[in-house]
């Protein structure tokens, strides 16, 4: 059991790769909290760590203990959110949603229709694996944290990665409606008072005139 301090519950942007998670990141910055995204989550080979089924790793990592919101991978991670919300019982999670479309077109954009990061972690979150494989990885390859964008991403894979998208969003909202709603904070991207009500759900007083928008594509 990894404990927490004492009230310094941790808070977990679990939306989706371009879905807003680093504006999330930048909101609990100008509001003087501390907040790991993905230079820690880079560094401390977070994503890499989760691939491999350690967590202990995260868990003592120095970055993970001082820091009190984490955006980025591996949070968003399939459901990797289940084990945090038990193993942190005093933990607040987040959501943004936003068109599929959208989101799926600035996926594309990110990386110059490339999958993005490490393939074979892509592969996994987006049940493409099968392709990962065929393509013969070696050693070096296989568990690796490197960004290396081996895949195609493109139209032909929009039915799937949507599908993905949504069912998956899906599944975290009806997760915390059986087990603790009041830990979760849902919002959509496009919502002009998306800031206010975060601030709102998280007793934080926000600026009538604050706007973020952080980490923008074209496609954004």
């Amino acid at each position: 059991m990894f404990k927490l301090k004492k009230n310094k519950e941790k808070i977990f942007c679990i939306s989706f790769q371009r879905t807003g998670t680093t504006s999330v990141g930048q909101f609990f910055k100008d509001h003087k909290y501390k907040v790991a995204g993905w230079n820690e989550s880079h560094k401390n080979n977070w994503a890499h760590y989760w691939h491999i089924g350690n967590y202990e790793k995260i868990f003592s990592s120095k970055d993970f203990k001082n820091n009190q919101v984490f955006e980025d991978s591996p949070w968003w991670h399939t459901n990797f959110y289940r084990f945090l919300f038990h193993e942190f019982p005093n933990s607040k999670f987040i959501l943004l949603e936003r068109n599929p479309d959208d989101w799926f077109n600035s996926m594309m954009s990110h990386s110059e229709n490339k999958t993005l990061g490490n393939t074979q972690i892509h592969c996994e979150l987006y049940n493409r694996l099968d392709e990962f494989y065929d393509m013969q990885p070696t050693q070096s390859d296989l568990y690796s944290n490197k960004i290396d964008n081996l895949l195609s991403l493109n139209e032909a894979q929009r039915k799937l990665y949507v599908q993905i998208y949504k069912l998956r969003n899906k599944e975290i909202k009806l997760f915390f409606e059986k087990y603790d709603q009041s830990r979760l904070f849902t919002g959509n991207l496009y919502d002009k008072e998306l800031w206010r009500k975060m601030g709102d759900f998280f007793n934080i007083k926000v600026a009538p005139n604050y706007k973020i928008h952080a980490n923008k594509s074209l496609n954004d």
